[in-house]
């Protein structure tokens, strides 16, 4: 298994500094990780520092809260592929899934699917803040709007990735569509045991010292 190619290598804390997105990049470019997942205002910088490389640029939209309007998260997505963005992570609407206002979720799924204008969308689907069966109907949605991805969660909420619900997405979806398990990685074993699970791309800020056969601190 090339655990490398798994890994979208990943820093959204708000206070990143350049200097600490460059060290991300050299990293990636180092490791020839699947990608790098960095905020908006990080894209284009990250698409030139990534130049001859075939590390995907990763970024978030709506993050981390899914709550602003479906428009704007489309806005989002084009102006992120304008920069240069090869894969777009978007957050649901939780409050509406809560709801039961499901064409809501689905159209502001759609809304990004459509102006990413082909390019890679994973769905974060929050699951910490789901119950089993609002995860399943969230990965429907997800499916029926068209995205490529179901992805456990922001970093940023009250937990990360479990085996359990990497389980049950990759039962939701089937076999074609991917499951992006974000957080909970802090060893290679751990990393390991999402994949058997069925995540096709592991999320986390500790790709290098997992690599490394190392333990991370730290939740992402």
């Amino acid at each position: 298994m090339k655990l490398n190619k798994y890994i979208d290598h990943t820093l959204l804390k708000q206070d990143a500094s350049q200097e600490q997105i460059d060290c991300l990049l050299s990293e990636a470019r180092e490791y020839d990780f699947a990608s790098v997942c960095v905020n908006p205002t990080w894209v284009k910088h990250a698409k030139t520092g990534l130049e001859s490389s075939d590390v995907k640029v990763c970024t978030v939209v709506g993050f981390p809260l899914g709550a602003t309007t479906s428009a704007v998260k489309a806005f989002e997505t084009k102006e992120a592929v304008q920069n240069g963005a090869d894969e777009i992570d978007m957050v649901i609407n939780v409050g509406a899934l809560k709801s039961g206002n499901l064409d809501l979720v689905e159209s502001d799924i759609r809304a990004v699917v459509e102006a990413s204008g082909g390019k890679l969308v994973k769905v974060i689907i929050e699951a910490c803040l789901l119950t089993d069966d609002e995860k399943v109907v969230a990965c429907q949605l997800s499916q029926k709007a068209g995205a490529d991805f179901v992805k456990t969660s922001t970093g940023f909420s009250t937990g990360g990735a479990t085996i359990e619900d990497v389980q049950l997405m990759r039962e939701t979806v089937g076999p074609d569509m991917g499951v992006k398990a974000a957080g909970g990685a802090r060893s290679y074993a751990d990393a390991v045991a999402f994949v058997e699970a069925g995540a096709t791309r592991i999320g986390t800020s500790a790709g290098v010292t997992i690599l490394k056969g190392e333990l991370a601190d730290g939740d992402y």
